[in-house]
């Protein structure tokens, strides 16, 4: 099995909580790190047995039972936030891998509750403790391997969670732009940049028109 199909194959298994108990930081990297020979099939609390025995049917290992160091199983929750008590800081909705909270600064926050994985990583940020988890209303899918994720849920919290890296990639690469540019201006002034990038366009015409 390549190696790409194998980290797949292994993400598949991942109820996609990115929860971070594993000690990776998503799902995705859990499942390289164990393609990789990197971390045990056992460091998925969220997923249990269920995750354990797929793993080790999946990749011909012995299953054992979660090691307890990363946590224990236990029915899925949702975030709620208490409305009245939020401030609006946002440091939940930075902390959320799957953008489940919306609001913005100053303004309430809320949970959408389809989206929350139960992962746990907004309450410690919360500087008002405004946020409880509560047992979730449905169960999603009681045919599929895990009674508390469904597929639509796993592989949305899958988009949602590459999504929201890829906006900070973006964000970042566009920081590191600005700076560069600062950088430039110090170095060469602002009128000298002005003449390199209208030079730079020129070739490019140029080079067009022939």
């Amino acid at each position: 099995m390549e190696r790409e199909t194998k980290i797949n194959a292994i993400d598949e298994w991942l109820p996609q909580t990115q929860c971070t108990q594993c000690t990776y930081p998503r799902c995705y990297d859990y499942a390289v790190a164990i393609a990789d020979g990197e971390a045990g099939i056992n460091q998925c609390p969220p997923g249990g047995d269920v995750t354990v025995r797929g793993l080790a049917s999946l990749l011909g290992k012995i299953g054992k039972p979660v090691d307890p160091k990363y946590g224990v199983h236990k029915p899925k929750q949702v975030a709620v936030i208490d409305e009245d008590a939020c401030i609006g800081c946002v440091m939940c909705i930075k902390a959320c891998p799957t953008d489940a909270i919306i609001g913005s600064a100053k303004v309430m926050h809320t949970v959408i509750e389809r989206d929350c994985t139960g992962c746990e990583l907004c309450l410690e940020p919360c500087p008002v403790d405004c946020i409880d988890l509560v047992d979730q209303i449905q169960n999603p899918d009681l045919n599929w391997r895990w009674e508390d994720y469904s597929p639509t849920a796993t592989q949305r919290a899958r988009e949602q969670t590459n999504a929201k890296l890829a906006r900070e990639a973006k964000r970042k690469e566009s920081k590191s732009s600005m700076r560069k540019l600062k950088e430039l201006r110090k170095e060469k002034g602002s009128e000298q940049i002005k003449l390199d990038i209208a030079a730079a366009i020129a070739r490019v015409k140029a080079r067009d028109a022939q």
